[in-house]
C-alpha cells in the first residue's frame, strides 16, 4: 500500500480504500504488485484530495491523522537516525529509494559506526590538526620501541580517506579475526591478540614476563597488521621473525634471548636450562613456518566460582613463565596451559583441582614438614579414590584426568593412620568462597622459582598436577595442593617433584574474547587438547 502505512504504522487513508473500492479485481492486484514509489503515493493523495473535497463538511466521516513520513524529515535529522542503526543494515536502506543512498554516502554516519562497533577514535580529517600526525599514528601502531625507519615506509593517504572504506573493506572485512587465538608453534603454543588499533588491525602477540617476575605485565610485540594504503585496498603484512629464510649468527641470538629471557646466556649457569633455550630459539626463530591459529575464548563466569576464571602467568622450572587458562566446571577447576613446552605442551590441563576436598593447612611449623603436608594429602588421595570406586566413575567427577594418580612417597605407617589436622576429615567440607587469611609458609625441601610468594592464604584443596618426560612421554597426574592467596594469585604444589608452581592473574582487557555460549567454550578446550595430544 502507501508509503506512510509503512513508515509511520499509520493504517490505509480513507481515499486509499474508497479507490480499492472503485477497482475491479485484477486492478486492483496489478496495483498491488507495483512498488511503492513517490510517484505513486502522489497519485494516492491526489484522490484522497478530490474524494475529500466532494464529500463536503467534516462530519461526512472521520478525519485521517496527519501523514508523518521518513522522506520528509530533514537530511541532518535522518543523518543521525541512520548513524545509530548497525552498520550491516546500511546496505539494505540505501536500495530504499535515491534520497536514503545519497545520505548515506555522509561520513558521519560512517565514522560513528566506526567508533560504536570497533572502537576507532582517530580522525581522519583532523589528525594533523589535534598535533598528532599521520606518521605518529603510523609508528604508533607498529611498534612503540621501533626507533628507525625501516618500517616506515609508505604511509596511508588519510586526507582522501573515507570512514566508509574503513569500515566496509577493513574492519567489517576481517570481523572475524577479531579475539583472541593460538598459534600452532609446536609445543609451545602462544598468545595472539587481533585487535583494532587506530586505523589498522593488528596481530599482539602477548608474552608472559620475564622469569620469575609473575606480577610484572604482560610483554607484547606486533606480528602482523592490516590497513588501507590507498582507498578499497587493503594490505596484510607480517611483521614478525626475518625476512624470508637465512641462517642465524650469535648476534641475534643474543638479540632474541635478551627479549626473550631478559638475561644473556652467560647468566644461565644451569645446562639443562641452556639446552631449553636454545631449542625453543631454533624452533620459533630459524624456522620459515606458516602456522595456523585456533580461536579460543575466555572462560565463562559464575556466581559461585571461587575466584574470577581467566588467564594466569605462572612459573614452570627451568622453562620459565607460561600462560594458563583457569576454568571452573561445577565442583572442579582445571588450568589449561595456553602456552607449553617440551614436557607439558600447549593444550594439556597441567593442574585440575577437586573443590569438594578442601584441605586444611597445619600450623606454621608443621607445614614446614614435608612429610607432614604428604600425609595430609595422601589421606584425601585416598578419600577420592573411594568414592570414585563407590560410583564407579573415572579419576574425578568431571572424568578430566586419563592417568591415575602416582604416590609421591610412601608415608610412614603410623602417620599414615593418624587423623592429622588437616586430613580426610576436613576434605569433606564445602569449599568456601570467602574467608580469613592464614599463614602459609613452604615446606622445607620444596623449591620455588618466585621466593616473593603471598605468606598468607584463603583456602587450600587437593588436586593433580600433569608431569611428563621429554616430548610428553609417560604422562601421569601426581597429587598436590592448589593455595588460593587472593582474587588475583594462586599456587599449586608438586609433591613429587617438590617444586612450587605461582600463578598471576593477566591484567589486560580482551575484546571478542567472551564464547557465544558454555557449549563452545567447552569444544574449543577439547579441540586444543586433542590437537595437543
Amino acid at each position: 500500500m502507501a508509503v506512510c502505512a509503512r513508515l509511520c504504522g499509520v493504517g490505509p487513508s480513507r481515499g486509499c480504500r474508497r479507490r480499492q473500492q472503485r477497482r475491479g479485481p485484477a486492478e486492483a492486484a496489478a496495483a498491488d504488485s507495483e512498488p511503492d514509489t513517490d510517484p505513486e503515493e502522489e497519485r494516492i493523495e491526489a484522490g484522497a484530495a478530490a474524494l475529500a473535497g466532494a464529500g463536503g463538511s467534516r462530519s461526512a466521516g472521520p478525519t485521517s491523522p496527519p501523514r508523518c513520513s521518513l522522506l520528509e524529515l530533514p537530511p541532518e535529522l535522518l543523518v543521525e537516525i541512520f548513524a545509530s542503526l548497525p552498520g550491516t543494515d546500511l546496505p539494505s536502506l540505501a536500495q530504499v529509494c535515491t534520497k536514503f543512498r545519497r545520505i548515506l554516502h555522509t561520513d558521519t554516519i560512517w565514522r560513528r559506526r566506526c567508533r560504536e562497533e570497533y572502537g576507532v577514535c582517530e580522525n581522519l580529517r583532523k589528525l594533523e590538526i589535534t598535533g598528532v600526525s599521520c606518521r605518529d599514528v603510523y609508528a604508533k601502531c607498529i611498534n612503540p620501541r621501533v626507533k628507525s625507519g625501516r618500517f616506515m615506509k609508505i604511509l596511508p593517504d588519510y586526507e582522501h580517506m573515507e570512514y566508509r572504506d574503513v569500515y566496509t573493506c577493513l574492519l567489517h572485512r576481517y570481523r572475524h579475526i577479531l579475539g583472541l587465538w593460538q598459534p600452532d608453534i609446536g609445543p609451545y603454543g602462544g598468545l595472539l591478540n587481533v585487535v583494532v588499533d587506530g586505523l589498522f588491525i593488528i596481530g599482539w602477540m602477548y608474552l608472559p614476563p620475564h622469569d620469575p617476575h609473575v606480577d610484572d605485565p604482560m610483554r607484547f610485540k606486533p606480528l602482523f597488521r592490516i590497513h588501507l594504503m590507498e582507498r578499497k585496498s587493503a594490505t596484510v603484512e607480517c611483521m614478525y621473525g626475518h625476512r624470508g629464510p637465512h641462517n642465524g649468527h650469535v648476534q641475534e641470538f643474543r638479540t632474541w634471548l635478551r627479549e626473550e629471557w631478559g638475561r644473556t646466556l652467560e647468566d644461565i649457569f644451569h645446562e639443562h636450562m641452556q639446552e631449553l633455550i636454545l631449542m625453543k630459539f631454533i624452533y620459533t626463530s630459524q624456522y620459515d613456518n606458516c602456522l595456523t591459529y585456533r580461536r579460543i575464548y575466555l572462560p565463562p563466569s559464575h556466581p559461585d566460582d571461587l575466584i574470577r576464571p581467566g588467564l594466569f602467568k605462572g612459573t614452570y622450572g627451568s622453562h620459565g613463565l607460561e600462560i594458563v587458562m583457569l576454568s571452573f566446571h561445577g565442583k572442579h577447576a582445571r588450568g589449561t596451559k595456553i602456552t607449553g613446552d617440551p614436557n607439558i605442551p600447549a593444550g594439556q590441563q597441567t593442574v585440575e583441582i577437586n573443590l569438594r576436598h578442601r584441605i586444611h593447612l597445619p600450623d606454621i611449623e608443621s607445614l614446614r614438614d614435608f612429610n607432614e603436608l604428604s600425609r595430609i594429602v595422601l589421606e584425601v588421595r585416598e578419600q577420592v579414590r573411594q568414592e570414585q570406586q563407590q560410583e564407579g566413575g573415572p579419576e574425578d567427577a568431571a572424568g578430566l584426568g586419563r592417568q591415575s594418580p602416582q604416590p609421591c612417597a610412601e608415608p610412614p605407617a603410623e602417620q599414615a593412620k593418624g587423623p592429622g589436622d588437616g586430613g580426610a576429615e576436613a576434605a569433606a567440607e564445602p569449599p568456601a568462597q570467602s574467608g580469613q587469611g592464614q599463614p602459609f609458609v613452604l615446606p622445607v625441601g620444596v623449591s620455588s622459582r618466585n621466593e616473593d610468594y603471598p605468606r598468607t592464604c584463603r583456602m587450600c584443596f587437593y588436586g593433580t598436577g600433569l608431569i611428563a618426560g621429554h616430548g610428553f612421554t609417560s604422562p601421569e597426574r601426581t597429587p598436590g595442593v592448589f593455595v588460593l592467596f587472593d582474587e588475583d594469585r594462586f599456587g599449586f604444589i608438586w609433591l613429587e617433584l617438590k617444586s612450587f608452581s605461582l600463578y598471576s592473574r593477566v591484567q589486560a582487557a580482551f575484546r571478542n574474547a567472551d564464547a557465544p555460549s558454555p557449549q563452545a567454550f567447552e569444544e574449543m578446550l577439547k579441540n586444543i587438547q586433542s590437537l595437543a595430544s
